[in-house]
């Protein structure tokens, strides 16, 4: 790792810029944002100690978010 401290927790919005307000709903998103990130990281780490350009790695993690489709065509509350 780069030795920069972690990226501080989003403060996770609804649709209308309010924050969600629910405890155990912040508790998911933050367990699974932290998830991500750390799956993410080793993705990265790994693809770089197999000789990966980290420019098309760090593309490829940007792709593969921009592809995540959205199941509900309405907001989720």
């Amino acid at each position: 790792m780069s030795g920069r401290p972690e990226n501080p927790l989003p403060v996770w919005r609804q649709d209308d810029g309010a924050p969600v307000s629910c405890l155990e709903k912040i508790k998911v998103l933050n367990d699974n944002y932290a998830e991500l990130r750390q799956m993410a990281q080793d993705a990265l780490e790994d693809g770089l100690l197999l000789g990966c350009s980290e420019t098309q790695l760090r593309a490829a993690l940007h792709a593969l978010v921009d592809d995540l489709t959205n199941p509900y065509p309405t907001p989720h509350r």
